[in-house]
C-alpha cells in the first residue's frame, strides 16, 4: 500500500501544532510527515519532528549534510534518538545567506554513511532532483546514494506524468516518495522555471483546479506502480488542495 505524507514547514511551534492538528482530523490517510529544515525558521527540523510525532508515529526530518562538521561528534544524535525519530532525509543544502553561519564541505554522501555508522536503527533516504542535470547522471547520483546507505528517495516536486513515468522506469529497485507541490501564480511558476529548472506540461495552469486534478492523477499514479508520495502545500491552505483528494 502506497505511504502518503505530508510536508509542513515549521515556522513556529503554534503554526506547525495546529497544521499538525487539521492534517490528523481532516486527512487519516497520510502515515507520516516530513518537515525540512529552513534556515529562517528557527525551529529546526527535528525540533519539529519531535511536535510532529505527538500527532504521527512517523516523522522525517530533512538534514542538510552541510552544516555538520564531520570532525565533530553529531550533534543530533542525542535529539533524534530522544525524539524516536525513525528515519531521516539527507540533502545536501544551499549554503546559507548569511556567511557568518558556519557551514561545512560535507557531502551528502559522506553524512549518508556517518547516519547508518553512527544511528545503524535509523533509516537514512536521500533527495532526488529531475531537474539538476541529465537523466542518466541523476540515476548515477541516486545509484551513488544506494551505495552509500540510502533505503528511499524523495524526490523534488514534479509536475508533469510524463517525466515521473520516465523516472520510474528507472526506479523500479527503489523505494521512492514522489512529490507533489500546488503551484498556484505565475510567479510561482516562474520560480520553479527560472530557479529549479523545472517542466511544466502545456495544459499546466496555476489553478487550484488544475493542481487539484494533477495530485489525483499523481496519487493513483504512485498507487499503480506500488510507489508512495509526499504532497508539499507550501502557502496553500492544505484543506481546499486536498479534501477529496486524501
Amino acid at each position: 500500500m502506497s505511504e502518503i505524507s505530508i510536508e509542513l514547514v515549521p515556522r513556529s511551534k503554534a503554526s506547525l501544532t495546529r497544521e499538525l492538528q487539521l492534517v490528523r482530523e481532516r486527512f487519516p490517510s497520510v502515515q507520516r510527515i516530513n518537515i525540512p529544515d529552513i534556515l529562517r525558521f528557527s525551529l529546526r527540523s527535528w525540533q519539529g519532528c519531535a511536535i510532529a510525532g505527538q500527532f504521527f508515529p512517523k516523522t522525517i526530518p530533512h538534514l542538510r549534510a552541510i552544516d555538520f562538521d564531520p570532525n565533530k561528534p553529531l550533534q543530533i544524535k542525542t535529539e533524534l534518538t530522544e525524539a524516536e525519530i525513525e528515519a531521516v532525509l539527507v540533502i545536501t543544502g544551499d549554503p546559507p545567506q548569511d556567511m557568518a553561519r558556519k557551514c561545512y564541505r560535507t557531502s551528502c554522501l559522506e553524512m549518508i554513511r556517518r547516519l547508518k555508522r553512527e544511528l545503524p536503527q535509523v533509516k537514512v533516504y536521500a533527495g532526488m532532483d529531475p531537474y539538476r542535470s541529465g537523466i542518466k547522471e541523476e540515476i548515477d547520483y541516486i545509484r551513488a546514494k544506494q551505495d552509500a546507505g540510502a533505503e528511499a528517495i524523495f524526490t523534488q516536486p514534479f509536475f508533469d506524468l510524463r517525466l515521473m513515468e520516465i523516472y520510474q522506469g528507472f526506479l523500479q529497485d527503489c523505494t521512492v516518495y514522489w512529490g507533489i507541490s500546488p503551484v498556484l501564480t505565475e510567479n510561482s511558476r516562474n520560480y520553479w522555471e527560472n530557479k529549479n529548472n523545472a517542466i511544466f506540461p502545456p495544459d499546466f495552469a496555476p489553478t487550484l483546479e488544475w493542481n487539484r486534478n494533477f495530485a489525483k492523477r499523481a496519487l493513483q499514479f504512485a498507487r499503480d506502480n506500488g510507489s508512495n508520495i509526499y504532497f508539499m502545500p507550501i502557502r496553500t491552505d492544505i484543506a481546499a488542495y486536498l479534501d477529496g483528494i486524501l
